[in-house]
């Protein structure tokens, strides 16, 4: 398949790359190293465009963030859904957590090796780096905490995690089962994915609300809500390079000026003295 997509992205770069300057391999992924790696051989040099994939998370929450095991279970569901084909892409390889919860689930279920596959180290190779931009997908956040039992059920991808999600009964519902309003882990989610990927640019593909109500007429007060306090969010995100800029630039510079005004004053003070 991937030899297949692989000819169907070097037909939409030849026929859309002198317009189109932006690519998005996957929505939702699976095959995209192939890709990257035609557009930047082939194409990149006359196109002068960037390629990159588009990864749908949640936010997860600790339930007690002095519970540590309430805290590794959050950050494993974050690396079992974002870290899932984000850490390959960045880091080479699948999160760690991940190969140890999935390599041990089939050692319980008798198997003779993980049901994750293994990267050999040319495709560690061929898919780290790839990725021009991340394109991230979010809309709502779940609570986290520990399983405490066993599942009757087979092996699944949330059988593995070994956790529990939950929702705040308090968050506004918006109409679809699973999706609550909760800007504030919108944000978080963003400082996840730049700390965790060394700030790579990040586009948001995807955010937004289902139709709450049957109306004939505008009646989508709540749609405006949930955007408006996501967007909010977004635009808080910029504050986290200031701040990187006042620790890494400003500070020091205050701190030099102080010990040259200091001096100054210590000279001309020794100057009365004499």
């Amino acid at each position: 398949m991937t030899s297949y997509f692989s000819d169907y992205a070097n037909l939409c770069f030849e026929a859309f790359g002198d317009r189109v300057k932006h690519w998005i391999t996957f929505s939702d992924p699976q095959a995209h190293a192939q890709a990257w790696h035609l557009y930047n051989s082939t194409w990149r040099s006359k196109q002068q465009g960037l390629v990159g994939i588009s990864l749908n998370c949640n936010w997860g929450e600790p339930v007690d963030i002095s519970n540590p095991k309430d805290i590794e279970a959050a950050e494993r569901y974050l690396q079992f859904c974002l870290g899932w084909f984000a850490n390959p892409i960045y880091a080479g390889d699948y999160p760690q957590v991940m190969k140890d919860y999935i390599g041990r689930k089939s050692a319980e279920q008798g198997l003779d090796m993980s049901r994750l596959p293994v990267f050999s180290l040319q495709e560690k190779s061929y898919i780290k780096g790839t990725s021009d931009f991340l394109g991230l997908g979010h809309f709502t956040t779940r609570y986290i905490t520990e399983k405490k039992y066993s599942s009757r059920q087979g092996p699944s991808y949330q059988n593995d995690r070994d956790l529990v999600e939950l929702a705040d009964p308090n968050w506004p519902d918006l109409g679809s089962k699973w999706l609550y309003s909760v800007p504030w882990g919108f944000r978080r989610l963003l400082n996840f994915a730049q700390t965790q990927y060394g700030d790579p640019p990040i586009y948001v593909t995807e955010n937004g609300v289902s139709q709450k109500l049957h109306c004939i007429q505008l009646c989508d007060e709540w749609r405006i809500q949930y955007l408006k306090g996501y967007i909010n969010e977004m635009l808080k995100e910029p504050l986290l390079s200031h701040m990187q800029m006042v620790t890494e630039i400003v500070v020091p510079t205050v701190c030099t000026l102080c010990i040259l005004i200091a001096a100054v004053l210590l000279m001309l003070l020794l100057r009365r003295q004499s």
